[in-house]
């Protein structure tokens, strides 16, 4: 345009004076009754008359204000305001006036107002800004470009994170505590392929159950998700990088991939997933936290939670449709129908991802673990020998029994064939014992207490001393024994 200071912006101010003139174009509405019916002057309806013949709508923008110390002061002061205000720690505007003015009358220079230094710190770009106060990491989360990726294809990549959930929970001693979720994303359907929460810091075993759940198949038909992915997206920590998740994935030839220390944006997808399940769906459950305090007492148990969480997965976020792709997950994930590569077994997939290895020993009456006998007629032959077992901590009904790395049978607890006994249930009956062993202590103690008074009160009889015999009296030739000499010595000081 004509005037390259015109201003781009201000819309609304542009329509409403074309409005105003728009009586007098084709209204045949004299420039007076404009001027009054705008509440502007006539001379302002005739400059923009003029601007609007010259330059067309456009020209009846709000002219742009020549730009602060570029025409009043010389760049080595409007460098140094700027040097000022970049500095670490960042210092006020009134500071940095100060200082320009002491410097501006060394130099000869024309005095800035507070306000023409305000308006030169204004200018200067955010992203240099954030860049020089906050560092790069800072600067890299709110400026730098971040690549969105689609998998093409559902299974070729998953994504699997942990999260402290924004609620409380009752654990097995009744006091009030905050668990995890780990949760396996496919990245091209958005669906969630498995989960698993748990009590305590994050661990390789916890990553592995919810891979385990996320790979296999489910048994409830409308959470179809499983197969093995041929990329993984984990974080860096010490639980994914461990020794154990890397061996599974080499047998099950899955391709790991970690993202860079601090840096969350590889991890995007699954940050929002924990924003929406704390939001949307802890928000609705007793002990929910919001700014760290509780909303309501917590009052779920752990398994309380993993059922609502698994409810709310399959019934509700696989199932409605994803802002991101426009479809329900499970029915991207489903697409025109495939098969997903899966492992050959269940056992197999246990012995990658879930078994836990411990040393026993074989007994005469089976191997004995956690408080639990397991046995079976194969151990026979076995008695005294050292074995390997293998369990799975979410089903302790059941070990595998391993003989010099040679698969022996699997041993079974008879007293709980028939469920399925988790190591957290055991470890609760362990909890649940000891505190009904204290209540006893305290009961007898109690009454040990009602009682110790009154033995008090009553107290034995003195037996008297039995009567010394006389001494026979000292002879002269006995000599008299020394006299003690005193503790404490004193000294005469002349004057």
């Amino acid at each position: 345009m004509a005037d390259g200071r015109r201003s781009e912006t201000g819309g609304a101010e542009v329509a409403r004076r074309m409005a105003a003139l728009r009586a007098h174009l084709h209204g045949g509405a004299s420039l007076a009754k404009v001027a009054a019916d705008a509440g502007v002057s006539l001379r302002t309806v005739q400059r923009w008359l003029a601007r609007y013949t010259a330059n067309g709508p456009m020209g009846l923008a709000r002219p742009l204000r020549p730009e602060a110390g570029t025409r009043t002061f010389p760049d080595g002061l409007v460098q140094l305001i700027q040097g000022m205000a970049l500095t670490k720690p960042p210092a006020s505007i009134a500071t940095i006036h100060r200082r320009v003015v002491h410097v501006a009358s060394e130099y000869g220079w024309h005095t800035p107002s507070y306000g023409s230094v305000r308006d030169i710190v204004r200018r200067i770009d955010p992203a240099m800004l954030t860049l020089a106060h906050e560092g790069a990491a800072a600067f890299r989360d709110k400026y730098e470009m971040v690549h969105r990726h689609r998998a093409d294809r559902p299974n070729a990549i998953w994504q699997a994170d942990h999260t402290e959930l924004d609620i409380l929970i009752l654990d097995a001693r009744g006091r009030p505590t905050r668990p995890w979720l780990t949760t396996v994303v496919d990245d091209h359907s958005r669906v969630i392929a498995g989960y698993m929460v748990f009590l305590g810091a994050p661990s390789a075993l916890n990553t592995s159950l919810a891979l385990r759940q996320a790979i296999w198949r489910k048994a409830d038909p409308a959470w179809p998700v499983c197969g093995i992915p041929d990329v993984l997206h984990v974080d860096h920590g010490s639980d994914f990088t461990s020794l154990h998740l890397e061996q599974a994935a080499a047998d099950l030839r899955i391709r790991l991939i970690y993202s860079a220390v601090a840096r969350p944006q590889g991890r995007g997808k699954i940050e929002r997933l924990f924003r929406t399940i704390n939001t949307e769906l802890l928000a609705e459950l007793p002990g929910n936290l919001r700014a760290g305090k509780t909303v309501s007492p917590p009052a779920l148990s752990l398994a309380e939670l993993d059922a609502a969480i698994g409810a709310w997965i399959i019934s509700t976020y696989n199932a409605r449709p994803h802002r991101s792709i426009g479809a329900a997950p499970i029915a991207a994930w489903r697409g025109d129908g495939w098969l997903p590569r899966m492992p050959e077994t269940l056992a197999e997939l246990d012995m990658l991802l879930v078994m836990v290895a411990k040393p026993r020993t074989v007994h005469r009456d089976g191997i004995r673990f956690e408080g639990l006998r397991y046995f079976d007629p194969t151990l026979a032959a076995y008695v005294g020998e050292p074995v390997t077992i293998r369990y799975d901590p979410r089903d302790m009904g059941e070990v595998r029994v391993f003989h010099r790395n040679v698969f022996l049978c699997r041993a079974i607890d008879a007293d709980h064939a028939a469920n399925s006994v988790t190591l957290k249930d055991i470890q609760a009956a362990r909890i649940a014992h000891r505190r009904r062993l204290r209540q006893e202590i305290r009961e007898k103690q109690s009454s040990v207490i009602d009682y110790l008074p009154a033995i008090l009160r009553t107290p034995a009889p003195i037996a008297k001393p039995a009567r010394l015999p006389e001494l026979a009296p000292v002879s002269a030739a006995t000599p008299a024994p020394p006299p003690s000499r005193p503790k404490l010595r004193t000294y005469y000081e002349g004057d």
